[in-house]
């Protein structure tokens, strides 16, 4: 009898889709990223340092698998960006109509266009929480509109957009930011105060799209375009774990892990970061 793989390697009865409250989809997609490739390995990487983390979480004093999580195949991927956009949009639609808490590891930041826009087709009055070194608002680059340059465009356009850690952009981007939804890195790196003020503005619903370049890359250094002066684990946890308390997480995706086969910190960080936002959810 050939065993499954399940996500950690969590034991089958709590990995089998029926009863999963939680649903992983990793989408090996690197179309349209323009620098540093390799994010198509990023869910595998990901999965890997899943597979050798500590599923007890010390800090709740919980075993979050216990709830139930299903991890999907990998998406077989379109190449062309708008027909991935609209697989991942199916798969996304799917999951929440079956009730499943929608999870994703990208793959390069175009692939949160679909996942957002099925989110905010199921979820009326939607927020968007983005994590991230770039502001991703290009209506429109290299021929298409759905360029990991542009994955919050449609989010900005279509919900109430709410973007975090953000230190670099094009001008052609400037049009599109709503300077009263943004925290820039270096006005929040030196405080401690600065996650409230993000609750505030969110709805009740919220899909958070995490780019790991929004972390310092002293702590991921394997992204496709590392910025200097990012943000770091503790500050983060604390924003997240407010969000989860506070308002609703309907999804999630983690994006953006370039692995580099010499240095695994940066699979392990996002291994552990998605643990915690799902110990976070149902620990509420």
């Amino acid at each position: 009898m050939v065993k499954i793989r399940t996500y950690a390697g969590i034991p089958e009865e709590f990995a089998g889709y029926e009863n999963a409250k939680v649903v992983i989809l990793p989408v090996p997609y690197d179309g349209t990223s323009t620098w540093g490739k390799g994010a198509d390995k990023g869910p595998e990487a990901f999965l890997l340092a899943s597979e050798n983390m500590e599923i007890y979480d010390l800090e709740s004093d919980t075993e979050v698998y216990k709830r139930g999580i299903w991890l999907d195949n990998p998406l077989n991927c379109d190449p062309d960006p708008e027909r991935l956009s609209m697989q991942v949009m199916e798969k996304a639609q799917k999951f929440y109509d079956d009730g499943k808490l929608f999870t994703m590891i990208g793959g390069e930041h175009s692939v949160s266009i679909g996942a957002i826009m099925a989110s905010a087709k199921k979820f009326s009055d939607l927020s968007v929480l983005q994590l991230d070194a770039h502001s991703d608002l290009r209506p429109e680059y290299e021929g298409t509109a759905f360029n990991h340059a542009c994955a919050l465009h449609w989010a900005s356009k279509n919900t109430n957009l709410i973007q975090v850690g953000i230190r670099s952009m094009d001008i052609s981007e400037k049009p599109f930011v709503k300077k009263q939804n943004v925290f820039y890195a270096e006005n929040i790196a030196a405080r401690n105060d600065w996650q409230e003020e993000v609750i505030e503005k969110l709805t009740e619903n919220v899909y958070l799209t995490i780019d790991l370049d929004y972390f310092d890359p002293s702590l991921v250094p394997s992204t496709g375009t590392p910025e200097p002066g990012g943000l770091t684990w503790y500050p983060t946890l604390k924003l997240l774990k407010l969000l989860a308390s506070k308002k609703k997480i309907v999804g999630f995706d983690i994006t953006e892990l370039a692995p580099n086969p010499t240095e695994k910190s940066s699979d392990f960080l996002a291994a552990k970061l998605y643990y915690k936002i799902l110990t976070y959810i149902f620990e509420k």
